[in-house]
């Protein structure tokens, strides 16, 4: 397979192989009139098996969503063909409209324009709720 490098843009890797098509549809990415190439299953020494995005484009980036999603991915930001930074992601301590509540009876559902606020209440078990009535999450 040839994908070929990119000259300015975003190569996420190190992503939990089967996460990739999840960090695409949160990220936004289908909407994107940009080339965007998908590799999963690739052959990695740390993780044994992982999935890469490379985004053909210099956007900005919800690093929030990709530490939700898998922390420990690393996002590299290429400029003119060089690998300028690479970046370490975490887990964020709160999300904002990246996930909503499931709890029917949450203030978010029924109050349209109030953020889907959640905090980071759980670091090993990666366990976030809902800043208005802390129902657990949903897990990816």
């Amino acid at each position: 397979m040839n994908v070929d490098a990119i000259r300015d843009g975003i190569v996420i890797d190190h992503i939990t192989a089967g996460r990739a098509m999840t960090l695409y549809r949160l990220l936004g990415l289908e909407g994107l009139d940009v080339p965007v190439a998908m590799i999963t299953g690739a052959v990695s020494g740390r993780l044994g098996r992982k999935d890469i995005i490379k985004i053909d484009a210099d956007i900005p980036i919800d690093f929030n969503v990709i530490g939700y999603v898998d922390p420990g991915a690393t996002v590299n930001l290429i400029r003119d063909g060089e690998l300028r930074e690479k970046k370490q992601i975490q887990m964020p301590e709160k999300l904002v409209n990246v996930i909503a509540c499931r709890n029917p009876r949450c203030i978010t559902g029924t109050e349209q324009e109030i953020d889907q606020i959640f905090f980071l209440a759980d670091r090993e078990k990666k366990e976030y709720r809902c800043a208005y009535c802390e129902t657990k999450a949903a897990v990816i």
